[in-house]
């Protein structure tokens, strides 16, 4: 039969009665099942009067961004989905039951009893809907967390040619082509300049931005320090985090 109409009080009591024990019009994630369904009720259903109907409204507006990504058949009615058959009748044997008859068969529909089965279509697309469900979430990853760092690298200069008589004046050039052919997963260089130090020496001083989880500062200064013919010592002028 499915939902005749979402509108008046007795297809938005049919809906609330078929949401009871149903997180979702279908399957166990939103499809485009609910997207019909929500898109036929014209206004926010009554909390008091519709509960269940009004839990599920509220939590399938929030979906209302990915509403055409979500999976099923956008073509179809929302009359295509909801029980088959009308709860009410005037047949005996349909009488409505106690209230542990109830409990019991509510027990049933959350589990699944083991004297019905189920449509094996109906199994196929709950699953497929659920797998392509579960594959958008797991695809929502977060942005990996960086921070972009400004290193001051040192050279040998003229402060040291007393002592170190052996030591001709840095190539800036040569150091700094020696820096940025360290390759790290998850480091980026950036621009850099030269900023005089006094007695003529000259840093280098260089921007790059780092993804946290990768890159360890600390081996990066060891990596540029290695370059012991040009380069003295490094230090982090600024830190910030992106």
């Amino acid at each position: 039969m499915g939902f005749a109409d979402l509108v008046s009080d007795a297809g938005l009591t049919m809906l609330n009665s078929w949401l009871i024990t149903r997180s979702y019009v279908t399957g166990y994630g939103p499809s485009q099942a609910d997207v019909a369904s929500f898109k036929a009720i014209k206004k926010q259903p009554d909390p008091a009067k519709y509960p269940h109907t009004y839990r599920w409204y509220k939590h399938i507006s929030t979906y209302e961004q990915e509403f055409s990504s979500l999976p099923g058949d956008p073509s179809k009615a929302y009359t295509t989905y909801g029980p088959e058959k009308t709860e009410a009748t005037l047949n005996p044997k349909d009488a409505p039951k106690d209230a542990d008859e109830n409990e019991e068969e509510e027990e049933d529909d959350l589990f699944g009893s083991d004297d019905e089965e189920e449509d094996p279509e109906a199994v196929r697309i709950r699953e497929e809907n659920l797998a392509a469900y579960k594959k958008k979430k797991e695809g929502k990853t977060k942005p990996a967390a960086k921070s972009i760092v400004t290193l001051d690298v040192k050279p040998w200069g003229k402060a040291f040619l007393v002592i170190l008589d052996d030591y001709d004046e840095t190539d800036m050039k040569d150091l700094e082509t020696n820096m940025r052919a360290i390759e790290m997963d998850g480091l980026t260089w950036g621009a850099s300049t030269l900023v005089a130090v006094g007695f003529g020496i000259k840093k280098l001083q260089v921007t790059l931005v780092v993804e946290d989880e990768k890159v360890s500062i600390d081996d990066l200064q060891q990596q540029i320090e290695g370059d012991e013919d040009h380069v003295q010592s490094t230090d982090v002028a600024a830190m910030q985090k992106l």
